[in-house]
């Protein structure tokens, strides 16, 4: 048989880029448990109306005479203080305090992305003018700042009293609250990197060939700056979750009855002796999404970093 008869082997296709990052992630046990965890509690939260149709429950529906109920068939986890499903505002608390890390990461991220692309592809005084900015809103102290600014009357700045007390209002004032804070850590992170990719040749080829700003940032700029805002944004959302949770604690996050779990803490606060399980189950989950999204955010950083070993 001649050589020439024989089949050639076929060599493997190369893995694409997202492929070698997906097979980094999974190698990494902490961040794929917290992956597994996170889509367990969203799936979790986010079930709440099945769950409530098949018992039968209402949420924020009060019965005296059954406060402090001990777990039954209809009540899975027992009662408050006024007689609610435990359960079921543990879910719907889940989605509200899930909804504001989201939002409220993905709008900060926004702000983050312009001040940080404008401060690095510009440069000069605007890059002095910004980052001057950014270093006076992350010397400022943090939850005190969103305690002031949570504890304003939006009735004293014309807004009319029965839609600045609505929930929708106090869920969204939370999260633009939020998002108007904590937007430094995304905006040096994307000035870094525009720095870095500003000053590559095919950047500076573009520029001389009269491509405009808008077309370097939206073509070469932003899609090799993805990868820190990614990681940055996950480590963000769980950063985000436990401001909602301290501000609806001290009382000024979400209103009731509006379930979150920061605002159930605050509730059981006084009742930690005789109920100890109301501050036990929002604590509990609190910690295990906080802790969740920052070992995600940490595998998806060695899984993202060429340099590190795959």
């Amino acid at each position: 048989m001649s050589t020439a008869s024989l089949p050639l082997e076929s060599s493997p296709r190369p893995l694409s880029i997202w492929a070698l990052r997906w097979r980094a992630l999974r190698r990494h046990k902490p961040a794929m448990a917290s992956l597994v965890l996170l889509l367990l509690l969203a799936a979790f939260c986010f079930s709440a109306p099945l769950v409530g149709a098949l018992l039968h429950v209402d949420p924020n529906a009060t019965d005296l005479f059954e406060r402090y109920g001990p777990p039954t068939a209809t009540h899975l986890l027992g009662t408050d203080e006024v007689g609610r499903d435990v359960l079921l505002r543990l879910m719907v608390g889940g989605q509200v305090s899930l909804a504001v890390g989201v939002l409220a990461t993905v709008f900060g991220g926004l702000l983050g992305i312009a001040v940080g692309v404008l401060a690095g592809y510009l440069g000069g005084r605007i890059d002095a003018f910004l980052m001057r900015a950014t270093d006076c809103m992350i010397s400022l102290p943090l939850i005190p700042l969103l305690v002031v600014l949570a504890a304003i009357d939006l009735g004293k700045l014309g807004i009319p009293p029965d839609v600045a007390q609505g929930p929708d209002v106090s869920f969204w004032r939370i999260v633009i609250i939020i998002a108007l804070v904590d937007w430094t850590t995304i905006a040096r992170v994307v000035r870094a990197g525009t720095l870095a990719v500003g000053r590559q040749d095919y950047v500076l080829a573009a520029r001389v060939s009269g491509a405009g700003t808008p077309y370097n940032v939206g073509v070469h700029v932003l899609p090799n700056v993805a990868t820190p805002i990614i990681v940055a944004g996950t480590l963000t959302v769980g950063r985000v979750i436990l401001l909602e949770s301290t501000l609806s604690f001290l009382g000024v996050g979400v209103m009731p009855p509006t379930p979150t779990w920061g605002n159930m803490l605050n509730n059981a606060q006084e009742l930690a002796s005789s109920a100890p399980m109301l501050a036990v189950w929002p604590g509990l989950l609190i910690f295990l999404t906080v802790i969740a999204f920052n070992f995600l955010g940490d595998g998806l950083r060695v899984a993202f970093d060429p340099r590190a070993t795959k």
